[in-house]
């Protein structure tokens, strides 16, 4: 497997390949905060439209489907790569602007027995 197609586990050296490809297309100019936040936005309803009329049930079994597992995937792959753009394009460091927010909910809503 070549380095281009090895599986990456690291966000930045993810983040990074995103741009270079964008790059490389000359899609910059289409890449600025309102669009990637728009197509963020239609990249989750996609996610969003696989469990629409699915029961409960149904959609904690959704992955047991190879097809629908694949489809799965695909949306949530694009939702990532569509965040990792937004931040880049205004400098979020995505992993610290989570850690921050899960600091700040565990004070807001603190297990019960705190």
């Amino acid at each position: 497997m070549t380095e281009q197609h090895r599986p990456h586990r690291d966000l930045a050296a993810l983040q990074r390949r995103l741009t270079e490809f964008a790059a490389a297309r000359r899609w910059e100019p289409y890449h600025t905060p309102k669009n990637l936040a728009a197509a963020l936005s239609v990249e989750a309803s996609e996610l969003l439209e696989i469990f629409q009329w699915l029961t409960p049930e149904e959609s904690a079994r959704v992955m047991e489907d190879p097809g629908t597992a694949h489809r799965v995937e695909d949306e949530v792959a694009d939702v990532l790569a569509y965040l990792l753009q937004f931040c880049a394009a205004l400098g979020v460091d995505p992993l610290s602007a989570l850690d921050a927010k899960i600091g700040r909910n565990e004070e807001r809503f603190p297990a019960p027995g705190e």
